[in-house]
This record gives C-alpha cells, sequence and structure tokens, in this order.
C-alpha cells in the first residue's frame, strides 16, 4: 500500500482502503499473505524505504514468494523506465508483479502494451503537474514575487487583495545590513566577519551566509533563470529591499576581486592589534604574537619566526602605533574648516552623480526602444527569430551593465551635515578609539587609515601609504603648525 505525501494529506484513508480491497482479494482467490507493506513516499523512483526494505526481504528468502499484489500500477510505480526494469529484476526472482484492479497476465506478448499504457500514464501526469508548476513559478518571479523558501531577514505574510509576499523582519534585517556593511569595507576576511556575525547571534550557517551575501533578493530584485531562448534576467521585486543597490554591488566587487588586498583574521589575542598589519623590518615577513613568562607576569612579543627572530615589545610597538596615529588627527582650531571643506566636496560630488544617473537612464531608454523595434520587425517578420534572439541578448547584457553602475553610485543627501560633524568628532579621538574600542574597532580603524601594511623603523612606524583623505589632514596639520605668526597661509585641498 503506497501513497505520496502529498495524497496521504488529500486521501487520509487511502492506505487503509487499499488494504481493505487487497485483503479480499487475497481471502477470494486463496493467496497466503507473507507481508504487508505501508509506504508513503513518491514513486518516481525505487529509492524508497520500505520498497528496498522489501527487495532485501525477498533474496533472503528466493522461491518462499512468488507474488507482490497492488491496487494499480502507479501503486508500483509512476516512472515507466525504472518500472520495466524493477519488473525484470522481480521475475528473475520468481516473483510476479500484479495489479488487482489492472490485472495484466505479463506472460501474453499483447498485454506489455496495456503496461505500457499503465506505467506511461501516471508519469505523464506527473510530469504534466510538474511543468504546470514550474510555470506558475516562473510566471510569479516575472512579477517580482519571490517564490519559495522565506529568505533569512524576511518573514511571510498575506498581502489585503490576498497574495502572499514577504515582509522585513527589522531584528534580523539590522544583522544581515551589518554584514554586507563589512564586507563592503573589504577589511577583514568573510571568515571573519561569518564568526563576528555569529557572536552577534547571526544565527545561521557559513553556507546560508554565502548564499545570503550572492542573493540580490536583499536589494530588491528577483531572478529569473534562463530557460529555452529565454536569457537570465533580474526583475524589480514586489518586496521591501533590506539593502540598496549600491551596498549590494560593492560586495559583489568585494567577493569576485582578483587583487584583493590582505584582510586579516579577527580572531586575536587583545595584546596584539597590530598583528597582521605589522611587518619585519629585517626580512619583510609578518609579524605573529606570542607571550613569555617572567618572574612575576607575562610580557608580550611581536616577533618574527623566521631566521632573523626580530622581536619587539607589543606595549612599547603598541605606544608608539597610537602616538604615530595621533598625528592624522584634524586640529581642533579648524574643525569647521574640514567640515566646510567636506560639505562642499560632497555637494560637487553629488551633482556628478545626479548627471551619470540622467545619462544612464537615457542610455537605458535608448536600448529600450532599440529592443521593441527589434520584436516589431519580429512579428512582422521582416526579421527571423536567430537574429532577433542576437539583439536581445546584446541589448539586455547592455541594459543590465547600465542598470548596475546606476546601482553603485548612490545619491544619499540626507543628514550628511550630521554625519559630517560626527566623523569629525570621531577623528578628534583616533587614539583614543584605538586604545579604548574593542580588538575589532581597533582593527578596523587600523585597516581603514593603512590600505598598506607597515613596519618599524628606528623606533617609528614606516608605511608606503595612508588613506588618501587621512593624508591630507596629515598635510594641513603639518603646514599650520609650522606657520610663523604674522606670515600669510594659502590653503590647498587634495583631490580624492
Amino acid at each position: 500500500m503506497r501513497v505520496s505525501t502529498d495524497e496521504q494529506a488529500e486521501k487520509g484513508f487511502s492506505q487503509r482502503n487499499q488494504e481493505e480491497m487487497l485483503r479480499k482479494y487475497c481471502s477470494i482467490n486463496q493467496i497466503q499473505i507473507r507481508n504487508v507493506i505501508y509506504e508513503d513516499h513518491s514513486a518516481k523512483t525505487f529509492n524508497r524505504p520500505q520498497w528496498k526494505k522489501f527487495l532485501d526481504d525477498v533474496k533472503k528468502n528466493k522461491n518462499k514468494i512468488n507474488l507482490v499484489l497492488f491496487m494499480k500500477w502507479d501503486r508500483f510505480s509512476r516512472n515507466a523506465g525504472d518500472a520495466y526494469q524493477m519488473i525484470n529484476v522481480l521475475r528473475k526472482l520468481g516473483i510476479e508483479p500484479q495489479a488487482i484492479e489492472q490485472p495484466l497476465d505479463l506472460s501474453v506478448p499483447e498485454n506489455k502494451m496495456m503496461l505500457a499504457f499503465y506505467l506511461a500514464a501516471p508519469e505523464v501526469e506527473n510530469d504534466r503537474r510538474a511543468l504546470n508548476t514550474f510555470q506558475g513559478l516562473r510566471r510569479g518571479k516575472k512579477e517580482g514575487r519571490h517564490m519559495g523558501m522565506t529568505p533569512y531577514g524576511y518573514a511571510n505574510k498575506v498581502t489585503e487583495d490576498g497574495k502572499k509576499n514577504i515582509a522585513i523582519v527589522p531584528e534580523k534585517a539590522v544583522k544581515v545590513i551589518w554584514v554586507f556593511e563589512q564586507i563592503a569595507k573589504n577589511i577583514f576576511s568573510t571568515e571573519s566577519i561569518y564568526q563576528m556575525a555569529k557572536e552577534k547571534g547571526f544565527g545561521i550557517s557559513k553556507n546560508n551566509l554565502w548564499l545570503i551575501i550572492r542573493n540580490p533578493l536583499y536589494c530588491g530584485k528577483i531572478v529569473v533563470p534562463k530557460y529555452r531562448d529565454e536569457e537570465e534576467r533580474w526583475v524589480n521585486g514586489q518586496h521591501e529591499p533590506i539593502i540598496t543597490e549600491g551596498l549590494f554591488y560593492r560586495v559583489q566587487d568585494v567577493l569576485d576581486s582578483k587583487a584583493r588586498t590582505y584582510r586579516p583574521k579577527i580572531k586575536t589575542i587583545e595584546n596584539f592589534p597590530l598583528r597582521g598589519f605589522f611587518l619585519c623590518p629585517k626580512c619583510g615577513q609578518k609579524l605573529t604574537g606570542s607571550k613569555c613568562k617572567g618572574r612575576n607576569k607575562y610580557y608580550y612579543y611581536y616577533h618574527c619566526d623566521k631566521v632573523c627572530k626580530w622581536r619587539v615589545n607589543s606595549e612599547i610597538a603598541n605606544k608608539i602605533f597610537k602616538e604615530h596615529l595621533n598625528k592624522f588627527k584634524p586640529l581642533e582650531e579648524v574643525k569647521k574648516l574640514y567640515a566646510a571643506v567636506l560639505l562642499e566636496g560632497y555637494r560637487e560630488h553629488t551633482g556628478v552623480i545626479a548627471d551619470e544617473k540622467k545619462k544612464s537612464l537615457e542610455q537605458i531608454a535608448v536600448y529600450e526602444k532599440k529592443l521593441s523595434v527589434a520584436r516589431n520587425l519580429l512579428v512582422t517578420e521582416k526579421i527571423d527569430a536567430e537574429d532577433y534572439n542576437l539583439m536581445k541578448i546584446e541589448y539586455n547584457a547592455i541594459i543590465s551593465k547600465l542598470e548596475k553602475e546606476m546601482g553603485n553610485v548612490e545619491d544619499d543627501r540626507a543628514s550628511i551635515e550630521h554625519l559630517t560633524t560626527t566623523g569629525l568628532e570621531n577623528l578628534l579621538k583616533l587614539g583614543e578609539a584605538f586604545d579604548g574600542g574593542t580588538l575589532a574597532d581597533s582593527r578596523e580603524l587600523i585597516g581603514l587609515i593603512f590600505p598598506e601594511n607597515f613596519t618599524f623603523q628606528e623606533q617609528k612606524i614606516r608605511t608606503a601609504r595612508v588613506n588618501e583623505m587621512v593624508n591630507c589632514i596629515y598635510l594641513v596639520n603639518n603646514r599650520l603648525r609650522a606657520k610663523k605668526k604674522g606670515q600669510k597661509m594659502i590653503f590647498f585641498f587634495c583631490p580624492e
């Protein structure tokens, strides 16, 4: 007696009814029942627990079983190819399969035609149902609806008109935003960010995290996969996005980048915040850290594992680094000047962004018009389907590229003055942030200011390059400090 899971849900008494009919048949035909088998798996394959158990029993008790009964052939199998193969296996073991409502004497050759019909009909029914389901899911995706399991950060909801969709769960969405923002900074490895996320209560597996950061659903897009002559494309979803398109594309660029900057692991001992950034001045290898037990306490050292064995006390190195960091603090006296310059630069930059977006929109409109003209030519049979498909692929690729470029340039003018003021206040506390912040914050700060690793030389920090903005502050500070009383001062500002 077999039912699939969905059949069991729809017809709760199906197995009991099958058993009653089979027992009655055995009683009338004086057939001795050796075993009664219940199964609730799909008949698309014979990879079913109870069936495999039955075959093992048959092989152990060869020549003791000569008949296997079921109601109809679709209870036996819904796959014609597998069914023929299994019938041959059973007949070699001396067992005859038989459906009591569709009886066939398989020793008569003509009956094999009826067997083919009985086996093909349920398979065709299955295939038609699967195709209808597939087409329904694809249509839903084209309309911008998420089809499938609810992604992390969302919950199922039903709209007023009865349609199902997904809605943001704020407490989970905050964690998703945090992960995307951390990866976009390109400071720590994805593995390190995953470990940090777990500590913050982001309770998902590493594989699921990877699926999240690759899923355009979070920026409001639905992927319609390639099918036959239709290319894969993204459509605007009906759901609310958790992150912006720009943030999503920045994360993809970080994940896809081949020339990736060194991104240290976040897991390290509190006494060694510079580990992963600090190079040996003798051999140029990255320094590691370890502790040595003294008479009364432990001493911590950055040291080289190579032949040179160079080392420095971590307290001394951290102190020198903090002093070096303070050189990049803006001068309190000219804080307003920095704020004014930043606001002016922002306004100029956002003006460029608006122009870029306008140009991109105009180009998209041009290519959409070309696609529409090509479609009309196809309908009027002025071009063939092959030419139309080539044009469609080319134009869709250009449109997708332009949309991606538009997503990469964000035009967020909200609360820029507040952000500028807050940022400058934080820069004024640069050394304290390194000393008093968490280990993760300290290492993020180091990575932001120093895109390349640094080393020691004559008890001073030496680095090939620092962040452009921070370097501009350092140059302005030096000129202001060097200015003599009464001397004219000409300011210059560094380009981005």
